[in-house]
């Protein structure tokens, strides 16, 4: 499909308990390449691979969890029309000046339903991936951690998930790729939604609490990298959930593990490319278990229940 609108995840930013310890773990562990701090005490990173100057932001809070997800737009045009869309359809919009967040443009901020803060975005500082763009290498040599090439998508929980997919279905552009069914057989326990040909840039379970975090994902290129992550992760005795294994819902391979504040983080690769005129593909309670750990065919408790 032709990527227009609303072009990708680009930013998201968490809360820590502590920020040393998690600014440690982000660069020595996963990798990631600190790009600034400001005067709020937040800290940026972005991927090796990722040539726009943040991904995830970081701060110290005395709980855990996600403070919101930021989507780029195609332009600054895109972004008015986003803005005046979602206004028309009657959610409140809040605009963030330019520069409030390191090098990134005027922000649109709205909450959804499920009690997410949204933003959407159509500039952010390029400052590359290691490489020219005239003649480039195939890769920057000496990666730290795990290394994963991008922020990929997260899964948030929260009510009125429903709610939630009308409004990135009727306003920014997104399509249902995959649900699962309740028992009922009619309403949707969780849902994956694309605003792309990937197989989900975010998704939702529902969930009585608002605003909860399930997990925050980084993509990497192979199977080979999930193991080594794995490998990586034990070295550094983080307390991983489960995984390597394998997804039914969108085929990813995957591991699921905590940061040091409990907030779960998954590192995957995979996925199958999917299209706007695709049906969505359904999944019923009873075979929830498959479609969430393709390999074990069950869900672990800690997995359902555990949330930020």
């Amino acid at each position: 499909m032709a990527v227009t609108g609303v072009l990708r995840p680009g930013h998201f930013q968490m809360r820590v308990l502590d920020l040393q310890q998690s600014v440690d773990f982000y660069t020595k562990v996963m990798g990631l390449i600190e790009t600034g701090r400001d005067g709020q005490g937040r800290v940026y990173f972005k991927t090796q691979d990722e040539r726009d100057h943040n991904s995830f932001i970081i701060r110290e809070a005395e709980e855990a969890g996600v403070d919101f997800v930021g989507f780029k737009v195609q332009d600054k045009a895109t972004l008015a029309k986003l803005d005046a869309d979602l206004r028309a359809y009657g959610l409140h919009t809040e605009h963030i000046a330019a520069g409030e967040m390191l090098e990134t443009g005027e922000r649109i901020r709205f909450t959804l339903p499920t009690g997410h803060d949204i933003e959407l975005y159509a500039e952010k500082t390029d400052v590359g991936n290691g490489m020219p763009y005239v003649n480039p290498e195939v890769f920057v040599p000496d990666g730290k951690g795990i290394n994963p090439v991008r922020f990929d998508h997260c899964l948030l929980y929260g009510p009125d998930i429903e709610k939630a997919q009308k409004i990135f279905e009727d306003v920014l552009g997104f399509y249902l790729v995959e649900h699962v069914l309740m028992e009922d057989g009619k309403t949707d326990l969780a849902i994956w939604l694309s605003c792309s040909n990937k197989a989900h840039d975010i998704a939702f379970v529902r969930h009585p609490e608002p605003g909860k975090l399930h997990h925050v994902a980084f993509f990497l290129e192979s199977w080979e990298g999930v193991l080594k992550a794995a490998d990586i992760m034990s070295m550094n005795r983080v307390s991983i959930d489960i995984g390597p294994t394998r997804h039914g819902i969108t085929r990813g391979t995957t591991i699921y593990a905590f940061d040091p504040s409990g907030n779960r983080f998954e590192t995957f690769c995979g996925g199958y490319q999917t299209y706007p005129d695709n049906q969505p593909i359904t999944w019923t309670f009873d075979n929830v278990g498959a479609g969430i750990f393709y390999h074990d065919r069950k869900l672990n408790e800690r997995f359902l229940t555990v949330v930020s």
